[in-house]
């Protein structure tokens, strides 16, 4: 979810309202709590109330379901709409989530205090993403897990900007089409006031979580845990053969971590 500021479009604001409920969302959704929760467990953790912090929040569908597991949960966005469509929700739910209208470069919360940190759909927004993933990182205690979602630009297919290969484009390119979305075609963003400007690939996220103590798994170690079904083996094919893995990197239009923060940090 990207970040936006108090005054967002409302045009921006039904998109996601609406998106955020989708069957399709909640299905993404329901994956990552799963796939967090086998990490835990093939680390020995208990996955009993989990301190769950959602950052890039918006409408709350994300938070929620952690929460009406039982796990405490804290949910953080800049757009003060989207936050107010949260706290109804957690109210008409009975749910008693912390929703807070904050920004993800500077979060107000204690250092080690969450077992997992969910970043969805936000580090491509953010023009300091570094500052993002280091809040990520501080607020992360030892041993839980960090989730980013966001851009991929090994990828020709992309979900940020309506036009065809995006991910492709040269910088100036893109710069001259991010000027665009802001102006006269802001359609092809759905009407954000943030789009689109950071281009990520599992492996230089990895690179750059290496130096905050994180260890990073892609989708494909995940899905190795999965039992002895066709994707699970499927899955072992890709990771012990680098040029598959790194080919199934490419067919793929977005970019997953999930990172794992070292106990000795």
């Amino acid at each position: 979810m990207s970040e936006q500021g108090p005054n967002a479009d409302a045009r921006f604001v039904d998109y996601y309202r609406q998106q955020s409920q989708s069957e399709q969302t909640l299905a993404r959704f329901s994956a990552v709590k799963r796939q967090v929760l086998s990490i835990l467990a093939q680390r020995g953790s208990s996955a009993d109330r989990l301190t769950v912090a959602d950052i890039g929040c918006g409408p709350g569908a994300q938070s929620l379901m952690w929460a009406t597991d039982g796990h405490q949960v804290w949910g953080g966005d800049i757009s003060v709409p989207l936050i107010e469509i949260a706290r109804e929700r957690a109210r008409n739910a009975g749910l008693p989530i912390a929703f807070e209208v904050a920004s993800a470069e500077s979060l107000p919360l204690p250092d080690r205090s969450f077992d997992v940190v969910l970043v969805p759909e936000l580090l491509e927004h953010v023009p300091r993403w570094q500052a993002c993933v280091g809040e990520a990182v501080r607020i992360l205690k030892p041993g839980g897990v960090v989730y980013f979602n966001t851009t991929n630009y090994l990828c020709p297919q992309q979900q940020e900007f309506e036009l065809p290969l995006y991910s492709w484009y040269p910088a100036w390119l893109k710069r001259r089409c991010v000027a665009k979305a802001l102006s006269t075609h802001r359609q092809w963003v759905q009407y954000t006031s943030f789009p689109a400007v950071n281009w990520f690939s599992f492996y230089s996220l990895r690179k750059h979580l290496a130096t905050l103590a994180i260890d990073s798994l892609d989708r494909f170690d995940v899905m190795t845990w999965s039992g002895p079904g066709l994707r699970a083996r499927l899955a072992r094919v890709l990771c012990a053969v680098p040029p598959l893995r790194y080919l199934g990197h490419v067919l793929t239009p977005y970019t997953l971590v999930f990172g794992i923060k070292r106990a000795s940090s």
